[in-house]
């Protein structure tokens, strides 16, 4: 049977016709990547994703036998050990809920936050001071509100991801520190209970998106930029010690929603705490050992008596910090200041009245060293050090 020439040309026309169709359908040249769904779901949240940075000071008491002869005297709630004080800082993420600058992220980002200096980062590089609200341990969750008066882009809490199986969602915060990052994957189980570093987590969803430190207490989102849930914990190891990949968790978007209720109630029994700067000053600090690194304690009678010190003279060392001003400078404890400056010191009254208005850098000459009883030997020394 002969094919029709005519019909040949028109069978091929639409062949080209469709492949030409097809390539124009992949052609890379033609996609534009700022409307696939996920970078517009990014566009969406992102502006609400914040950096958090928790920095408390750790003081560890070191103890000496000098510490028991002291307290013959001054008796032990008197007498202050010597402490090391280290600064621990931590990272973290989380994520504003409403205008007003509060934020939700994990309870063990922002734990012990009566010592905390709590310090978010938003998405456009500005720093601001937060306070800590309150927290649930059993959720791992935690309340807190920037100090700012201004309005925030924020994550609407009204309406969350369904949470089904299979969907795509997408890890954003502060992983490893650097900030703005984010991972993409799907939702790979929900209700899980787990464990990690012997603590225990119930009823979390599961994705294979890379969650790494510093995501903890950031959003888990869908290509909607609704919430899924808040990214919890990264599982290595199975608890028989199997290494695992690709296994995340997060705590669902229905409880942290109904754990934000409470705690907005709880913020709205408090009262607006002042805008105060980054670092204020430590009240519960001497002067003497935050600008020098020493402890000081009054000579009294009994006490100069039994160290064979000559009585009325001087302000005890009871304490010297390691790596600060006063250790660089030789200073020891069991040591007397006899003058700081140019003025004769006899309590530790005259010597906090003394260093009350001495800005960090400024040189400051004390005359350090014992001046027994009996022979009265002198063995003294002047010796300058920079305040921190």
């Amino acid at each position: 049977m002969k094919t029709n020439p005519l019909r040949k040309v028109f069978i091929g026309l639409l062949i080209l016709a469709q492949a030409e169709a097809c390539f124009a359908q992949v052609d890379p040249s033609q996609a534009d990547p700022a409307s696939e769904p996920a970078v517009l779901a990014v566009a969406k949240v992102l502006p609400a994703v914040v950096n958090i940075n928790t920095e408390r000071v750790v003081r560890r008491s070191v103890r000496d036998p000098i510490d028991d002869f002291y307290a013959q005297f001054f008796g032990h709630n008197r007498v202050r050990p010597r402490e090391i004080r280290q600064t621990l800082q931590s990272l973290g993420s989380g994520f504003i809920i409403d205008p007003q600058g509060y934020i939700v992220t994990n309870q063990h980002v922002v734990e012990r936050a009566a010592d905390l200096k709590i310090h978010v980062t938003t998405n456009d590089g500005k720093t601001y001071n937060a306070h800590y609200i309150t927290g649930d341990d059993k959720t791992d969750l935690a309340f807190i509100k920037i100090d700012a008066e201004t309005a925030f882009p924020f994550i609407s809490l009204e309406n969350i991801s369904p949470n089904l199986l299979g969907q795509t969602v997408i890890v954003a915060g502060n992983a490893v520190g650097y900030g703005s990052s984010i991972s993409r994957g799907v939702l790979s189980a929900v209700k899980r209970d787990i464990t990690v570093d012997n603590t225990e987590y119930k009823d979390l969803v599961q994705t294979d998106a890379a969650i790494n430190p510093g995501n903890s207490g950031g959003p888990v989102i869908d290509l909607s930029g609704r919430l899924v849930g808040i990214s919890s914990a990264k599982m290595a190891f199975t608890p028989q010690g199997v290494p695992t990949q690709g296994m995340g968790f997060a705590i669902p978007a229905e409880v942290v929603r109904d754990s934000v209720n409470q705690f907005k109630k709880v913020a709205q029994k408090q009262p607006q705490p002042k805008n105060q700067p980054a670092s204020g000053p430590d009240t519960s600090v001497s002067n003497a050992e935050k600008l020098f690194g020493l402890q000081l304690q009054d000579l009294n009678q009994e006490l100069s008596d039994a160290l064979g010190y000559l009585r009325g003279r001087g302000v005890l060392i009871t304490a010297v910090e390691p790596d600060s001003p006063a250790d660089e400078a030789g200073i020891e404890r069991g040591l007397v200041i006899y003058r700081t400056g140019k003025s004769e010191t006899n309590s530790v009254k005259q010597i906090e009245d003394l260093l009350r208005a001495v800005p960090s850098g400024t040189k400051v000459e004390f005359t350090v060293g014992a001046i027994r009883t009996g022979r009265q030997t002198r063995r003294l020394a002047t010796l300058s050090m920079t305040a921190r």
